[in-house]
Formats: structure tokens, C-alpha cells, sequence
């Protein structure tokens, strides 16, 4: 009896930034299609002022929609949510957003470590991580459970990033995620499977 195949095709994608993070970002979410097959659950390290609205600065330049994450929302395709100022955001088994307001990881709420762990739970080998600018270690140990996971890991090259630290942090707690630029970053996600496997 032969085993099935297993399907290693990436089903969402994980992304955490801090410092730089909007310039960032601004160089891969707009270069997403309209139809673009796979959800995007994004953290932000933000002060926790209720008037921040980074959707609503990233909505106007992107074709995908974007949108503030909610609690028990549907993850759905061509849709970037971003986690709400000071609340973690995480992954449900079945494959729902759930906001908490547990203390701060790293003294940071929404913390990418918790994101990117609950996502790596939930969604295994069928998962990109990728971190960007930032000027702390958060979303190294979480990156580092995405790769454990069978997960693909992207992290911005540290020399390209306005805070090298994040990146840096990440690729040292992953020595097999691949360091990319900003554009390349975006044209992976656009072109490429990810996964290189039988």
C-alpha cells in the first residue's frame, strides 16, 4: 500500500515587523494581485494608541484587501489582517484569528512570537514566516518554530533594513531561512513556490 502524496503547498503567511516596518511592508503588499490565493496575518509592533490604523494606510495602495484582524474572523485568501494595537494576535485550530490580551512577550503586545507560534500549530508545513525590519529579538523563537514545523522562512537581509536587529536575531535562531531584499521578497511571494520538496 502506497502512501499518499502530502500537499506542502503554502496555505497562509506570517509576517512580523517593528521599526521600518511600514516602509517595509510597502514595498511587497501592493505587488500582490487582486486574486492572490493565499491570506497574509501580519504584526506590527505599534505604541497602543487606539487611533492607529495601519490597514487603513496600507488599504488605499493595495489590491488585495486589507483589514484590522477580529476576534473569531474567517482567515480568507487575498486578504492581509493586521493585528489591533495592543492585543496578541493568534491562529486558531481551525484556522480562525483569536485577539488576547495576555501580558506583553518581550515587552511587546501584539508580539510576532505569538502570532507566528500559534500560526505554525495551526497550519504545520503549509506556512511562510517572514521577518522584516525591526529593532528588537522578537519572532526569532516563533520563526525558529515555523522552520521546526516544515514551514519556509524569509528574512529580510539585515543590511537592507532601517533596524538590522530583528532580521539579525531571526537568522541566527534560523541559519536555513533564506535572506532576501525587500523585492525579492515580493517577487518570491509572487512567483514562487516556496516549497522545495518531492
Amino acid at each position: 500500500m502506497t502512501e499518499e502524496p502530502t500537499d506542502h503547498s503554502p496555505k497562509a503567511i506570517v509576517i512580523g515587523a517593528s521599526a521600518g516596518a511600514v516602509d517595509a511592508l510597502l514595498q511587497i503588499l501592493p505587488s500582490l494581485p487582486r486574486d492572490y490565493p493565499l491570506p497574509l496575518i501580519i504584526v506590527v509592533h505599534l505604541p497602543p494608541a487606539p487611533f492607529t490604523n495601519l490597514a487603513g494606510l496600507f488599504a488605499s495602495h493595495c489590491q488585495i484587501e486589507v483589514k484590522e484582524a477580529e476576534d473569531k474572523e474567517q482567515i480568507r485568501p487575498a486578504t492581509a489582517y493586521f493585528a489591533a494595537p495592543d492585543y496578541h494576535l493568534l491562529i486558531e485550530p481551525d484556522l480562525r484569528l483569536s485577539l488576547s490580551s495576555e501580558e506583553p512577550v518581550l515587552y511587546s503586545r501584539p508580539s510576532i512570537d505569538v502570532l507566528f507560534e500559534s500560526a505554525a500549530d495551526a497550519y504545520g508545513d503549509s506556512l511562510i514566516g517572514i521577518i522584516l525590519s525591526g529593532a528588537n529579538s522578537d519572532g526569532a523563537r516563533g520563526l525558529k518554530a515555523i522552520v521546526a514545523a516544515g514551514g519556509a522562512a524569509l528574512v529580510q537581509t539585515p543590511a537592507t533594513a532601517l533596524a538590522a536587529a530583528m532580521p539579525q536575531a531571526a537568522l541566527a535562531a534560523c541559519p536555513t531561512a533564506r535572506a532576501l531584499t525587500l523585492g525579492e521578497i515580493a517577487t518570491a511571494l509572487r512567483t514562487e513556490p516556496l516549497f522545495d520538496r518531492p
